[in-house]
């Protein structure tokens, strides 16, 4: 069971697919991911070119990563998603992988165009925080 509680307000809009906050029980371990990065296992970028091969690769490396800190996706409290654009429909082709990725657990989350990522033919990355309650 996740320690995330997604919070929705009827005052603001519905359009956002995401929840506008998310609260974390006092007793959480936070779990700070640096940004999840297209990259395979000898660090070469891959879906070269592919706004959302790059981010389906990002989702699986945050996975990875979520794992070896003991949680999950659906212990994510936030994210950020980065896209090497100014251009609307390659933001919009990233968010679908995430959105997708997170289902129902819709954390609340910034799509954001930027000029440039750090890896050669880099278009996506995506950071997350989470919040597990350790059992014991």
């Amino acid at each position: 069971m996740t320690a995330v509680t997604l919070i929705r307000s009827a005052q603001l809009s519905d359009l956002a697919q995401y929840a506008y906050a998310a609260t974390a029980p006092k007793d959480a371990r936070l779990i700070f991911l640096a940004g999840a990065c297209p990259l395979d296992p000898d660090g070469s970028t891959v879906a070269v070119g592919d706004y959302a091969g790059q981010a389906a690769a990002c989702i699986e490396n945050l996975e990875t990563a979520l794992a070896a800190a003991g949680a999950a996706l659906t212990d994510v409290i936030s994210t950020r998603v980065l896209v090497a654009s100014d251009r609307q429909p390659d933001l919009g082709a990233a968010w679908a992988v995430v959105r997708d990725a997170f289902g129902e657990h819709d954390v609340p989350s910034t799509l954001m165009g930027v000029t440039v990522l750090g890896y050669d033919h880099q278009l996506v990355e995506i950071e997350a925080v989470a919040a597990v309650v350790d059992e014991g």
